[in-house]
């Protein structure tokens, strides 16, 4: 009960930044002005609509994750509620854990907002949607789970700034893992090809959550990679925020 009286109130705070209506605006219109987009490929209009309404939702959830996120923990300290809060009958870890779950009400619902408002604009345009369509949107937020969960370690780390900065960094580099494993043959026997074909296996890839081309596309998604990604994304999802518990805990306040 004191995690979910965390979590009411995180995502009651959530919803009032400003910066969350802001992204919302600019997925809108991402996802609306995508048919102009579409209109410079004759019949392909449907399919970049898809696309771009799924890398939205991606771009701008992450974006909200990111910079909501990063100042979950540190505002509280910087404010010095946080002194009201763990004088409270509450242990650092359900003070987390509540932060955690609250920004991911917040997110969930954003996802679902714009999945049925993609979804609703490309049947009016004359699409198709089936239900891998809110399979793929289902596999954003997923990512976004291993996200939000990286934005509240680094909230417990650092200032917001140099907390975005960082977990951005991460998005990114985490769409481009690959790099790491498929190396020219100038890092055949050097020491640095083991090293960063380990990282390759310890980051997270974030590219594994997209299955935007095939779903596009029409090409076949089995069952078995999705439910893999979703036990993926939790598994991270998890250790991450075993260790911003960890820095919370240690931190003197």
């Amino acid at each position: 009960m004191r995690i979910l009286a965390v979590a009411q109130n995180t995502f009651r705070e959530s919803v009032r930044d400003k910066v969350l209506y802001v992204l919302l605006l600019f997925a809108g219109v991402v996802i609306i002005g995508s048919k102009a987009i579409g209109w410079i490929s004759i019949g392909q209009d449907i399919k970049i609509i898809k696309d771009l309404s799924l890398a939205g939702m991606s771009i701008f959830g992450a974006l909200i994750a990111i910079f909501v996120g990063t100042s979950l923990v540190y505002k509280e300290i910087d404010k010095k509620t946080i002194y009201t809060i763990i004088a409270q009958p509450l242990h650092r870890y359900e003070f987390v854990i509540g932060k955690y779950l609250g920004l991911l009400a917040l997110i969930f619902g954003v996802i679902l907002l714009m999945s049925m408002m993609s979804a609703i604009y490309i049947v009016i345009l004359g699409g198709e949607i089936n239900h891998w369509y809110f399979i793929a949107s289902f596999l954003v937020f997923m990512k976004l789970l291993l996200v939000t969960a990286l934005s509240v370690l680094f909230s417990t780390l650092s200032s917001p700034i140099l907390g975005a900065i960082i977990v951005f960094c991460f998005y990114v580099f985490g769409h481009a893992t690959g790099v790491l494993i498929d190396l020219p043959r100038q890092f055949e026997g050097s020491w640095s090809k083991p090293v960063l074909e380990g990282l390759y296996y310890v980051l997270p890839n974030f590219a594994n959550f997209d299955i935007r081309s095939e779903v596009v596309n029409g090409v076949p998604v089995s069952y078995s990679y999705v439910t893999y990604i979703i036990i993926y994304g939790v598994l991270y999802s998890t250790f991450f925020i075993y260790l911003a518990i960890l820095m919370f805990q240690r931190k003197d306040v």
